[in-house]
């Protein structure tokens, strides 16, 4: 029992060494939230340096069209102004894209249409394919499910013309669908805390930020010298930022300057987000972590970076105290650890959505009814996750499985029929199995030791929202599938 113990102690105290930092993040946010960065002016127009707007995409048959139609209505300089669609698609896409660039170049834009086969080094692989064609000074990107406001260009450029050692510039995410459903509600509520307190929080203290793969705009000097996209972590954006900061550039995060985009509508394709998200940033801190602390950074530089890297680990560490909770409390071996004053970890996440929700909102209150279930989704999403971290120490090379989008904008969008829609998989059945081991675990607490059943619950709905919607909506896009070739007249042995 007492190795149990160990483990449950060491569970217990990881999570509460990332939730502790969440609190840290939000008082240096508070701490620094009235420092501006305020917008340099181009004297002339002739000032105005080319600019290379990178769109890489992938099987983007839905958004492709919305995107180059925002990125024609970008008021820059059309002679110092070239726009590359970066094309790793598969399907019609490509058709789409082309036509989208035909009438885009019609109208006077810059634009060329690159389509690549193979798919080599994936994301990093096109955009290096991009840069060796171009010899603009200053990058642009926008993932294909982005919409920049015409004025993002002349909003950020002319913070590199002041600062010669500034090397990238991000800015804050906003959202087309939020009111779409509780679930990307919920989404938003995430995204939000992110980049209004910790991307906030961690520039204006100094800390070590990163370019969060799109909305961007790199100094291609910067890229260069900081080893250039390299493909063999599945967060080429954090391996480039973390590589160019230790080489001594300067990274600036612009919270009033947004760009809007498309939260995932499935369960299922938000699984496959974070997933891919948690095993590259995972790879980076393998790849990063002994550099990061062998720099000449300052020691709280240095632990920041690792917890950083190191987040997704509160997802592993969830499952880990779940699956312990039984045994010990069958033996009757939690009743005396002293874990009491741990809860106050849990501070952290409400925190910063008060904060980010009241900082950009008038509605704030209204969108804070939606906590609840955010709660409850990061705690189902800990299955694939955990799965994600453990494929991140594995030395191999992974697919990028990119996120489907739908053309989600406001209240609705086509995912229950299209093609993109995504199949449950493996993890729906051990979070299934999950939900049920908590709520045992919760119905022999309430005598035993009341105290935990209110974190039983919170795992038991976890995961059964989670698998719950993921089943609900593979049969809502399966049957609308079926509806859809009974009206083609097809059928399966047909196709």
């Amino acid at each position: 029992m007492i190795i149990l113990q160990i483990m449950y102690c060491i569970s217990a105290l990881g999570l509460a060494l990332i939730g502790l930092n969440t609190l840290v993040l939000s008082a240096l946010y508070l701490r620094y939230r009235k420092d501006r960065n305020p917008r340099p002016a181009v004297e002339c127009e002739a000032d105005w340096p080319p600019v290379v707007v990178q769109l890489p995409i992938y099987n983007e048959r839905h958004v492709i069209v919305r995107l180059v139609e925002a990125i024609n209505k970008l008021d820059y300089p059309r002679d110092r102004l070239l726009v590359q669609i970066l094309d790793d698609s598969t399907d019609d896409t490509v058709e789409f894209a082309a036509v989208a660039a035909e009438h885009a170049c019609a109208e006077g834009l810059q634009i060329e249409h690159i389509h690549r086969e193979d798919r080599e080094g994936y994301k990093a692989g096109a955009l290096n394919v991009g840069l060796n064609r171009t010899e603009a000074p200053f990058v642009a990107i926008f993932d294909a499910d982005f919409t920049p406001g015409p004025d993002f260009l002349r909003k950020v450029i002319p913070y590199f013309l002041e600062n010669k050692n500034l090397g990238m510039v991000q800015t804050r995410w906003a959202h087309l669908n939020t009111e779409e459903s509780p679930l990307t509600h919920a989404q938003a509520l995430a995204l939000d805390a992110h980049f209004v307190v910790e991307q906030t929080a961690r520039h204006r203290s100094g800390l070590l930020m990163n370019f969060s793969g799109t909305a961007g705009i790199w100094r291609r000097e910067c890229i260069e010298s900081g080893g250039g996209w390299q493909s063999g972590t599945l967060s080429e954006d954090i391996d480039l930022s973390y590589r160019a900061q230790l080489k001594g550039w300067e990274f600036l995060y612009l919270p009033d300057v947004s760009a809007p985009a498309e939260i995932p509508p499935l369960m299922m394709a938000f699984k496959r987000q974070q997933s891919r998200w948690a095993t590259g940033t995972v790879q980076c801190l393998r790849k990063l972590g002994g550099r990061l602390i062998r720099s000449r950074l300052t020691a709280w530089q240095k632990l920041q970076g690792i917890i950083h890297l190191g987040g997704y680990f509160l997802h592993p560490l969830m499952i880990l105290l779940l699956l312990l909770t039984l045994p010990l409390l069958l033996m009757d071996g939690l009743n005396n650890l002293p874990l009491a004053g741990l809860g106050l970890a849990m501070l952290g996440s409400p925190v910063q959505a008060i904060i980010s929700q009241s900082t950009l909102y008038p509605d704030w209150k209204k969108r804070l009814l939606y906590f609840p279930l955010f709660m409850v989704m990061g705690a189902g999403i800990a299955v694939s996750n955990s799965a994600a971290v453990y494929r991140g120490f594995r030395n191999q090379t992974f697919a990028f499985r990119r996120t489907p989008k739908f053309h989600a904008q406001g209240q609705g969008s086509s995912w229950t029929h299209s093609s993109y829609t995504l199949p449950v998989d493996w993890t729906t059945t051990i979070e299934i199995g999950l939900a049920v081991y908590a709520l045992v675990i919760g119905a022999l607490a309430v005598t035993r030791l009341p105290a935990l059943v209110p974190f039983m619950m919170l795992y038991a709905a976890g995961f059964a929202y989670t698998a719950g919607l993921s089943l609900w909506q593979a049969r809502v896009a399966r049957k609308n599938r079926r509806a859809g070739n009974r009206t083609l007249g097809l059928s399966p042995s047909s196709r």
